[in-house]
């Protein structure tokens, strides 16, 4: 049986180089924000003949729009161009502009104010806050009979940040080359991690709570990789599955839902991995009180008793 325990220093420093990577990518690149969350105008832009990104840049450069991004979609060759926000008339006659230059083109618009955008992303944020804390509760209420129950609903919560983080730093890293902005697709796909990761984690929790209830008398390290040794195969299987689910959607449903199926994708990987190997080995690194000095003095990480 591979041992978990003894190698968790290894699967910390992986997880460290990747958070390390993604809070400079979000430090230095940042998310561009959408039209949804700034205001303005995005047209989505069907042409009947090939076009290049790079043509059609320089196209809307030469028009007076140096400043719109632009953007292809994956899974089709639809471009979606954010620019501010522009009157009908506007609108009519830069679509009429391009289909002069390309050919024949179909268009759809989307037109946010900038008082909704500020709307949206207050609703936004104080979803997130609730769901972050409602997620630490119920696990923590769930583990309840559980000796120090508090340490799983924290767990979980270190295990979504990690995953949630990371999905941020690689869409900030797609979005410094591809130039995609976060939109209400994006938090969807963020709200998705975080349910997806608490689900992956709570079953890893609960195989240790079944395998403590049957063996008391064990070492904590020993039951908890038992434990993860019996989850590894069911874990990883149920992440492909659900991976190639969402691969079909992006091929077939395409632009609608790139922002949301990439940041799932990305987000089913993380919480694979911190479910397996974050979480549950956070658990023992409390249990043995092997914190770094740093993180000795908060109150909560000296209890040490197992009862």
């Amino acid at each position: 049986m591979f041992d978990f325990v003894n190698k968790k220093i290894r699967f910390f420093a992986i997880s460290g180089v990747l958070i390390l990577i993604c809070i400079i990518s979000l430090s230095s690149l940042g998310l561009k924000a959408g039209i949804e969350f700034s205001g303005g105008l995005q047209l989505t832009l069907s042409f009947n003949e090939d076009v290049e990104l790079g043509e059609l840049k320089r196209e809307l450069d030469n028009l007076g729009y140096g400043n719109a991004i632009v953007q292809q979609a994956l899974g089709s060759g639809d471009f979606l161009v954010r620019t501010f926000e522009l009157s009908t008339s506007e609108e009519v006659q830069l679509v009429n502009e391009l289909a002069v230059i390309f050919g024949p083109l179909d268009s759809r618009s989307d037109d946010i104010s900038p008082i909704t955008a500020r709307e949206t992303t207050n609703i936004t944020t104080i979803a997130i806050a609730i769901a972050a804390v409602g997620i630490m509760l119920y696990v923590t209420w769930a583990f309840r009979r559980m000796p120090k129950p508090f340490r799983y609903g924290t767990c979980a919560i270190i295990a979504l940040l990690h995953d949630a983080l990371i999905a941020l730093g690689v869409f900030s890293i797609l979005s410094g080359i591809l130039d995609w902005e976060i939109n209400l697709m994006f938090i969807t796909g963020i709200l998705a991690v975080i349910g997806y990761s608490v689900n992956n984690t709570v079953v890893i929790f609960d195989r240790i709570r079944d395998n403590l209830s049957r063996s008391e008398d064990d070492d904590f390290g020993v039951v908890v990789n038992n434990s993860l040794a019996e989850s590894l195969t069911r874990s990883i299987n149920t992440s492909l599955t659900t991976i190639i689910v969402v691969l079909a959607l992006l091929l077939f449903v395409g632009s609608t839902i790139q922002n949301f199926a990439v940041v799932l994708i990305t987000g089913i990987i993380a919480g694979t991995f911190s479910s397996l190997f974050i979480a549950p080995l956070l658990l023992i690194v409390w249990e043995n009180r092997e914190w770094p000095p740093f993180f000795r003095w908060l109150p909560f990480l000296k209890s040490n008793s197992r009862k």
